[in-house]
């Protein structure tokens, strides 16, 4: 995405309230009672402005699962509706955030309203008179008043500061110094995810291009001239067609040899609609253009989001290190067995979700088959990198400039067998809060003195330049 999301906002509604006697007005207090469980559906969350701007999670705090197929959102405006998917439940303790933009906007002065399918029926509501700052939250989740919180969409509410989780973020685990990494002007905007293999380092365009970059002699990465590299290879559908918006690049254990994998969120040439796909290269070749071996189209198994708010990032984790960890599967229920899902690269696929800050992970097989095995929700306002750190075995997932350049690591609870916040940490200090959207580490064989290279592709250019590098500890 080439929008600085901090700095994006909507055009204010039009005033929903005669008076307003404070900031925050609260909860309405004009939903008629409703029996349980239609009454334990409460409107929890709402973000009218960032990245993840006009988003509204509901909160289910009863003991039964309930059926939201054809419920309605609104804003203040009755002609504005948002209707909720045939199919969709919330179980108790569950959050779900839903991306209304589209359909209205949330102004300054607005409300967010939970209808019945027969859109006259209100079960519950907000109202405020100025914008999210980031978020409007209810403390805590699902009976208490809304107050400023950290954004945290699809989980529990950040009521104990900003941040998320209520937690200060701890400072970078490694050197404040940062660096550019790339000759000025090279890549201009839109440059996104990044992944280190050795002395090659891929990057992914949002403008339809893959990277090969290698290193220019000075500790920085330069364009590779072989092959056809010099200016960054074409990405294509399978069919040939299209312009993939490619957001994050990741390998698997085999290396390049073993194809490229990019997420995209769209078509470019289709910039209206989502396409939320992870995407084969093979890279060997001498062409200036690369046709996707394969595509799992994973759009219709993930919630709604905006065209420019879908897939930012993609890693990939090996079995091995799964089923080490104790790592449970979300589809069965018991601990992740790989030998169930036939070929399929020997790992799983975690891709990032900008507009709901979650992580999904993919077992992609080769037959383009696909099973998602786990959803996780970071408690950031976005995620725009994941990185699988094996020398640590962990998951890093990190924020751009919308969250002040936030980075959390995750790794699995052997309680849960889910993954798990570990860590916050904040972006160097001496790293401006740039449009980061993309992240690499190095591999163990960089460590020295206990510290390795990390990298950042910022989007926006920032200067000129597209890369920098830092170090983080071992």
């Amino acid at each position: 995405m080439t929008v600085s999301r901090a700095r994006r906002r909507r055009r204010d509604l039009p005033l929903a309230l005669a008076a307003v006697p404070a900031l925050l007005l609260g909860a309405l207090t004009a939903a008629p009672a409703q029996a349980a469980p239609v009454d334990d559906i409460r409107v929890n969350e709402v973000v009218t402005t960032g990245s993840v701007e006009d988003s509204i999670e509901l909160y289910n705090r009863g003991t039964s699962t309930v059926d939201l197929s054809g419920w309605i959102l609104k804003d203040d405006n009755n002609s504005s509706k948002y209707t909720i998917a045939s199919g969709t439940t919330l179980a108790p303790g569950a959050f779900r955030a839903f991306d209304v933009h589209g359909r209205f906007g949330l102004g300054s002065s607005d409300k967010a309203r939970l209808y019945l399918p027969d859109g006259s029926t209100l079960v519950d509501g907000h109202a405020w008179s100025a914008h999210s700052s980031p978020s409007w939250s209810r403390c805590p989740d699902g009976t208490g008043a809304f107050q400023a919180a950290a954004v945290t969409l699809g989980a529990a509410n950040a009521c104990g500061g900003a941040g998320g989780g209520g937690t200060a973020p701890a400072a970078w685990p490694g050197g404040g110094a940062v660096a550019t990494a790339d000759a000025a002007n090279v890549f201009g905007g839109d440059l996104s995810g990044l992944h280190q293999e050795g002395s090659v380092l891929w990057a992914a365009q949002n403008s339809g291009k893959l990277w090969r970059l290698v290193r220019d002699g000075s500790g920085g990465w330069t364009p590779d001239t072989a092959n056809g590299w010099s200016s960054g290879k074409t990405l294509r559908f399978p069919d040939g067609s299209g312009t993939p918006d490619g957001e994050g690049v990741t390998l698997t254990g085999t290396g390049a040899s073993g194809g490229v994998f990019v997420a995209a969120e769209r078509d470019g040439d289709a910039s209206g609609t989502s396409r939320l796909s992870v995407l084969r290269y093979e890279v060997t070749g001498t062409g200036s253009a690369l046709t996707a071996t394969h595509e799992w189209n994973l759009t219709a198994d993930l919630p709604p989001t905006g065209s420019n708010a879908g897939f930012e990032a993609i890693t990939w984790i090996p079995d091995a290190s799964l089923t080490a960890a104790g790592f449970k599967d979300a589809s069965t229920g018991a601990p992740y067995a790989p030998s169930g899902y036939g070929a399929h690269g020997g790992g799983v696929f975690f891709v990032g979700v900008e507009g709901t800050g979650t992580v999904h992970g993919y077992v992609l097989q080769d037959s383009g088959a696909f099973t998602r095995v786990a959803s996780i929700a970071t408690g950031m306002a976005g995620v725009m990198e994941v990185q699988w750190e094996p020398q640590a075995s962990r998951l890093w997932a990190v924020c751009d400039n919308t969250c002040g350049g936030l980075h959390r690591t995750l790794k699995v609870d052997a309680a849960t067998g889910a993954f798990a916040v570990t860590a916050t940490y904040a972006r160097p200090s001496g790293m401006p809060d740039y449009n980061n959207e993309g992240f690499a580490l190095a591999g163990a064989d960089e460590c020295v003195a206990g510290s390795k290279p990390v990298h950042w592709a910022d989007d926006s250019n920032t200067g000129g330049h597209a890369l920098r590098r830092g170090t983080v500890s071992c």
